[in-house]
């Protein structure tokens, strides 16, 4: 029976590749080590790791992903090692962060 969600290559019985997919909360962190067929995309190994039922709030047209912290698609294709990161939204601008933090540090310090 054959997966339409999986390349017509990996199908065939093409080689495999080792990657990790990764999601941190800020109470738990996961890295799901799988092997996957060559020519996967970043979705299928989302989809194939499990996460998304895992971890449900993770919605794949709001949640940029990235491999080792590189913004990708989910359509790009993987390579042997990669880890394919799922972000959180951010709850705030880093840059404002930043400047408060600092802000805060002159006022503790002077």
């Amino acid at each position: 029976m054959a997966n339409a969600d999986l390349p017509a290559a990996a199908q065939a019985g093409a080689r495999t590749i080792n990657v990790e997919v990764a999601y941190a909360r800020p109470d738990v962190q996961v890295i799901l080590p799988l092997e996957l067929p060559a020519g996967s995309t970043l979705e299928q190994a989302i989809h194939a790791s499990g996460i998304l039922e895992r971890f449900p709030e993770i919605d794949l047209n709001v949640n940029k992903v990235s491999v080792y912290g590189k913004l990708a698609k989910l359509d790009q294709i993987l390579r042997a090692r990669d880890r394919v990161e799922i972000n959180r939204p951010l709850i705030a601008d880093p840059r404002q962060a930043r400047k408060q933090r600092a802000g805060q540090q002159v006022k503790a310090g002077g």
